[in-house]
């Protein structure tokens, strides 16, 4: 898994719309999002780059949850606290990746405090 990067200064993305997609369709291996019905292919690249964007965007703001949850459950002031390999088993991460995230989430969430942001709730 690729290491989490903070991107503080940069706009986050607006992702396209993520359709959903209905049980039948999901089954059909030929069907994502409905793009193997577009023909014009500027329409299918308009499209699927529109996806693509929306799963990255989706992606890094879930590293990001996992980060604030990581740092969360490593948290020395909970009773129930865990440690870096407990996490990192529960997310089938390496320790030292699990350290990394608990960091990471750490600096997201003081982040969020002193930088104006609106602190993230992961619940």
């Amino acid at each position: 898994m690729a290491e989490p990067t903070p991107r503080r200064n940069e706009p986050r993305l607006r992702p396209a719309p993520l359709l959903f997609e209905p049980a039948e369709a999901a089954a059909d291996p030929e069907h994502f999002f409905d793009l193997e019905s577009i023909d014009d292919p500027r329409a299918l690249l308009t499209r699927a780059t529109e996806l693509t964007q929306a799963f990255r965007a989706a992606a890094d703001r879930a590293v990001e949850f996992q980060a604030i949850a990581a740092a969360q459950l490593a948290d020395p002031r909970r009773f129930d606290r865990l440690t870096a390999a407990d996490i990192a088993e529960r997310a089938e991460w390496t320790e030292d990746y699990a350290k990394k995230m608990v960091e990471f989430g750490r600096d997201l969430m003081r982040g969020a405090d002193t930088e104006g942001r609106t602190p993230v709730d992961p619940v």
